[in-house]
């Protein structure tokens, strides 16, 4: 049995996300939960001709968050509140950290051996959270944990594509650092098919990367984010992960924001970005998660400015994470 959960499965990313993980054939069962409406949600998935079967849970059922996690192999979590015009992603601390905590103090009791991937914005500060949580309860394996940086890449490859005249789909751009505005660090010049860009073509390019969210929040004028397009990206790398880990394909790298000190090579990489704990490279993944962390190299002295503009940055957004949770848990005493 492949459980998968869905932790926010009735939201604006939660159910094409819960839609297009009914459709990754490894998945047997497929777990949604949510406030409301899981139910309906998972009736309607269903009624889909793929293996998995569709249970939903809600908040007020029985234990409903306990039974949705129990025995999950991966867990995806898009819960929280969408962005809205005007907000960062920092504005959305406050309210979306409140809500990781008590899901992964739940995961923490009930599936601490699942693989947990984070979209809930603010991910530099969530994924941190959601460690501190798992380390307090003596059940946090670093190499389980990923914050979702996916659809920094997606947006690299149509971007630039549209600039190149590449095939989006066949192009890669390594995207490094963080999941919010400057923390992003698109490595250009690492580009696949290899391509060169003006460096008008470069600056305009990278601050598109980096602000891409703010497209969707406008042009969706209030009504929401970017939840189609996060919900492709977590699907992809949620099948990554299943092929790694379940399916045994050896050689799968993708993006991730995680724990540097999961391997050695990770630690060799927190030595190049002044001590950061949390950090986003090119992963390696294998049947226990993490399997190495790809090393920062070559980078073009534009790249090298954009590094250095991002660490500070990462550094306050993981110290907000850390600080939160060791508030809560002062509060409780």
């Amino acid at each position: 049995m492949v459980k998968v959960t869905v932790l926010g499965a009735s939201g604006g990313i939660g159910q094409p996300l819960s839609l297009l993980l009914k459709l990754n054939t490894t998945v047997t069962n497929l777990a949604l939960y949510d406030l409301v409406n899981t139910p309906g949600v998972a009736a309607d998935l269903d009624h889909i001709n793929t293996p998995a079967k569709v249970k939903g849970y809600l908040q007020k059922d029985n234990n409903g968050l306990e039974h949705a996690v129990t025995g999950s192999h991966l867990i995806v979590i898009p819960a929280g509140i969408p962005r809205k015009p005007g907000m960062t992603r920092d504005d959305l601390f406050k309210i979306n950290a409140g809500i990781v905590r008590s899901l992964a103090t739940a995961i923490a009791q009930f599936a601490p051996q699942a693989f947990i991937l984070v979209i809930s914005n603010p991910v530099n500060s969530t994924v941190p959270i959601v460690a501190e949580v798992l380390k307090r309860h003596g059940v946090f394996d670093p190499r389980r944990l990923f914050g979702v940086t996916t659809l920094d890449v997606v947006r690299a490859s149509t971007f630039t594509a549209e600039i190149s005249g590449a095939v989006s789909k066949d192009v890669t751009v390594p995207v490094v650092g963080g999941h919010s505005g400057v923390t992003i660090i698109p490595l250009l010049s690492k580009i696949t098919p290899k391509h060169e860009f003006t460096h008008e073509q470069v600056a305009a390019l990278t601050k598109r990367i980096q602000f891409g969210g703010d497209e969707v929040v406008k042009a969706k004028d209030g009504a929401g984010s970017a939840t189609l397009s996060m919900a492709h990206a977590g699907a992809r790398f949620a099948k990554a992960v299943l092929d790694a880990t379940v399916n045994g394909v050896a050689g799968i790298v993708e993006p991730a924001y995680v724990y540097l000190g999961a391997v050695d090579s990770g630690n060799q990489l927190k030595a190049t970005v002044d001590g950061l704990d949390y950090f986003s490279s090119n992963i390696e993944l294998g049947f226990y998660g993490v399997r190495n962390i790809q090393p920062l190299e070559d980078l073009s002295t534009y790249e090298q400015d954009l590094l250095r503009a991002a660490i500070p940055e990462l550094k306050k957004s993981i110290d907000k994470g850390v600080a939160f949770v060791e508030e809560a848990s002062k509060q409780k005493l």
